[in-house]
């Protein structure tokens, strides 16, 4: 307690000869432009045309038709908007049916706000394909905080262990620190670390932002879903938009924990959980159910 002490008299000892500048607050961002009209698949745009999607304004580079912005280079991303419709393939309407007892943290707008980390998500190839690469990622969102009711882990005696002191990094804001947050139980300081790189966030120094902010949490599920083969072979992302179906998603997640015989009951209910959301949102769930 003694050095505690010691350490908290010597900040504030120098943040009081900080100069003036040091404590002025930053300047407020910019408002966010009005969104232009929503993109339309039928609708042939030319360079310079202007549209809107997933709560983001895009230019048109060259003439297209059908390239959904995010997805294709023939867009340029102008940033967030604002006054815009949601044009997600998941209404809310939707997502409330799928998680009607969520938590309230965990809003369809912080899920709306995440989407332009990963543009190509849920954005990719048919309409068909799109619903189920958003349901098959909701769904192990889903089965992970058992229908969003938890913001992070429910067991911290376990919270110590999510600290790999191999990494050159190490663990800077505490041994238990990097515990499971958000959709998908996001955890270890590795994870943190690369993730926080990825977004542009310092997620290894502050991770419980994870747990703040649900634009982030969910960005953190999407970095994972996106990026990570996991203990497979592909990604999630691609595992969907390839063809390989929802059983390789779980493969992904926590390959022969459950997969090839590790915890057929998991699996099933995996994909039960799949199937009812597939069913909520109107769409096929496709092959290749299970791994």
């Amino acid at each position: 307690m003694k050095s505690l002490l010691t350490a908290l008299s010597a900040v504030v000892a120098t943040a009081a000869f900080l100069p003036a500048a040091a404590h002025a607050a930053a300047p407020a961002p910019a408002p966010a432009a009005a969104c232009a009209p929503l993109w339309s698949s039928s609708t042939a745009y030319t360079a310079g045309g202007a549209v809107s999607h997933h709560g983001r304004n895009w230019t048109a580079k060259w003439w297209t038709r059908n390239e959904n912005p995010g997805a294709t280079t023939v867009w340029q991303d102008g940033g967030a908007c604002t006054g815009g419709v949601s044009d997600f393939v998941i209404s809310e309407a939707e997502f409330d049916r799928i998680f009607p007892d969520r938590d309230p943290f965990y809003t369809y707008q912080g899920l709306i706000d995440a989407l332009h980390a990963y543009p190509r998500f849920a954005n990719t190839g048919t309409e068909a394909m799109r619903s189920r690469e958003a349901a098959a990622f909701l769904t192990h969102a889903d089965f992970e905080s058992v229908g969003l009711k938890y913001v992070k882990e429910i067991n911290e005696a376990n919270y110590w262990i999510k600290c790999d002191y191999s990494q050159p990094f190490g663990c800077p804001a505490g041994q238990s620190a990097y515990y499971g947050r958000g959709p998908i139980m996001f955890s270890w300081n590795f994870n943190y670390k690369a993730a926080g790189d990825a977004l542009g966030l310092d997620l290894l120094n502050d991770p419980w932002l994870v747990e703040r902010d649900p634009s982030v949490a969910w960005q953190t599920a999407l970095w994972y879903w996106n990026t990570q083969n996991g203990p497979g072979t592909m990604t999630s992302h691609e595992a969907m938009v390839g063809g390989a179906g929802f059983g390789e998603t779980i493969r992904s997640l926590n390959g022969a924990l459950e997969c090839d015989g590790g915890n057929p009951a998991s699996v099933r209910a995996r994909v039960a959980k799949y199937e009812r959301i597939t069913g909520i949102i109107g769409t096929n769930p496709g092959s290749g159910l299970t791994c």
